[in-house]
């Protein structure tokens, strides 16, 4: 009887040895994993291009720190609220350089429209695609005045040779979507190139005032640069006049 309970006891002390070293290896590989791997933000679904991102279409997913790299975002703020430039597949890691706060796509209310050039008196030479501009209109023994009352996004601007106008080797967008004010400010310094076509999101009411306006030859356009987009490359809340 004895050898038989010190056996129960030598087996049920096995058991709860190995038992033991079983949870510490357990609990040792999820350490080890969670210190191998890093949460980044994936899109819940399929997103096209030119869609706004809200929180909701975004969840966390673990990946190997080996295949962590720098443009993958790890911060809802970094993504929410932003537009795609391209689409994003659903569960693909995030990268920051596919989605843009500038709103060079239109947005669903707007469409893009290529300002025709008899429509324009003078034109800011320093904007660049993503910039807010404000527009007003001119006329000959006419009041100037505001056109809308919140300024409008400028979905490009290129040359008579229909060549965006930036500086190539540090393209204005680039330094603009890093946040990098100081960068942005220089690209449109050594940038070179006259504007002959400028695009604009507008919504439809916007175009038929401004076309209305304008196709008589009486009134035409001044654009001016705002100080909008540079508040955009901060990260701050463009608020309209």
């Amino acid at each position: 009887m004895r050898k038989r309970r010190n056996a129960i006891i030598s087996l049920t002390a096995a058991v709860l040895s190995a038992s033991l070293v079983y949870g510490l290896y357990e609990l040792q590989r999820d350490q080890i994993e969670k210190e191998e791997t890093v949460a980044v933000l994936v899109p819940k679904r399929f997103i096209g291009a030119g869609e706004r991102i809200q929180e909701s279409d975004l969840e966390y997913k673990m990946v190997p720190q080996n295949v962590l790299v720098p443009d993958m975002v790890m911060k809802l703020e970094e993504a929410a609220g932003k537009e795609t430039i391209i689409p994003l597949g659903k569960g693909e890691p995030l990268l920051i350089w596919k989605v843009d706060a500038f709103h060079l796509q239109p947005r669903r209310s707007e469409s893009t429209f290529q300002i025709p050039k008899e429509y324009i008196r003078s034109i800011s030479n320093g904007i660049r695609a993503g910039d807010k501009v404000l527009l007003y209109a001119s006329g000959e023994g006419m009041s100037s005045g505001r056109l809308f009352p919140k300024s409008v996004t400028v979905a490009s601007v290129k040359s008579s040779g229909n060549v965006e106008i930036d500086n190539i080797e540090n393209p204005n967008i680039i330094s603009r979507a890093e946040g990098n004010k100081e960068q942005m400010y220089a690209s449109r310094r050594e940038a070179n190139g006259m504007i002959d076509y400028l695009n604009l999101n507008l919504t439809e009411e916007q175009w038929i005032l401004l076309d209305g306006l304008c196709k008589g030859g009486a009134l035409k356009l001044v654009v001016a640069y705002s100080p909008e987009s540079f508040d955009l490359a901060e990260g701050k809340e463009a608020g309209g006049p």
